[in-house]
C-alpha cells in the first residue's frame, strides 16, 4: 500500500482519507500550518490517519491529492513545487469564481485548465486530474448512486493514470465506470462540467449525482 498524502482537511479531504485509510494506505492529511512546516506527521484521533502540515505532507508521501480550495490551488501547490517533484499528484479541485449565492460561477482559468495550469508550473510532477465532476459524497461511495457513474481521469503519465485507477478502486470504483480521456488536456473539458453543478444544485438541492457518461 502507498502513502498518500491529501493536501486540504475540508470535507473533500477528510472523506478521501476515511475510504482511502480503511483500504488500507497510510494516509497524512495536510494542514495549513506555517509552524508545522518541519514537524514529523502526528497521529490524529483515528489512527490511520496522521496529520501534518501541507509541505510536510507533499514531502513525506508517495502519492499526493489536491484538495484544496480551486481558486487557490495553484499559488499553493506551486510554493511546494521541490517538495512534489517526482510525485503523483491526484487533482480532484475545480477552479472557479464564486457565482453570487456561494455557488461555483465562472471558471479560473478558461480556455485551461487548473490541471494544466499545475502540469505547467510543476514539470517534474506527474498530474492526473480525477474525480471533479460529483459532489464530494460520490468521491467514496459511487455505487450509492441508482445509475452507475463515471469518473474521468486525465494526465500525461499513462502509469501515473494506472496507480491513480487502482486508488479510484479502493473508493469503490469499478473499472467499467473509469473513463481515461487522455492527456492532461483533457482535463478542461471535465473542469468545465463543474458549470453545470450550481443549475443542478438550485433546483433539486443538496443531493449526490455526478455527471456521467450513458451508453
Amino acid at each position: 500500500m502507498s502513502s498518500i498524502g491529501i493536501l486540504g482537511t475540508g470535507r473533500v479531504g477528510t472523506a478521501l482519507a476515511g475510504k482511502l485509510a480503511a483500504a488500507g494506505h497510510h494516509v497524512i492529511l495536510g494542514r495549513r500550518s506555517p509552524k508545522e512546516a518541519t514537524a514529523a506527521p502526528v497521529e490524529g484521533p483515528d489512527p490511520r490517519i496522521w496529520f501534518a502540515g501541507q509541505r510536510t505532507t507533499a514531502r513525506t508521501a508517495d502519492i499526493v491529492i489536491n484538495a484544496t480550495p480551486g481558486d487557490s490551488s495553484l499559488a499553493r501547490l506551486t510554493d511546494l513545487r521541490a517538495e512534489l517533484a517526482g510525485k503523483i499528484l491526484v487533482d480532484v479541485s475545480n477552479a472557479t469564481r464564486d457565482g453570487g449565492d456561494g455557488l461555483p460561477g465562472d471558471l479560473c482559468h478558461p480556455g485551461s485548465s487548473l490541471a494544466e495550469q499545475l502540469q505547467s508550473a510543476l514539470p517534474d510532477t506527474r498530474v492526473v486530474k480525477t474525480l471533479n465532476t460529483m459532489l464530494f459524497m460520490v468521491m467514496t461511495a459511487p455505487e450509492t448512486l441508482a445509475t452507475p457513474p463515471t469518473v474521468y481521469v486525465s494526465g500525461n503519465d499513462e502509469h501515473a493514470k494506472k496507480t491513480v485507477a487502482g486508488l479510484l478502486g479502493d473508493l469503490g470504483w469499478q473499472p467499467a465506470w473509469i473513463e481515461d480521456l487522455g492527456d492532461i488536456t483533457t482535463a478542461r473539458a471535465t473542469e468545465a462540467m463543474i458549470l453545470v453543478v450550481p443549475h443542478i444544485l438550485r433546483r433539486h438541492g443538496f443531493r449526490p449525482f455526478a455527471v456521467s457518461l450513458a451508453r
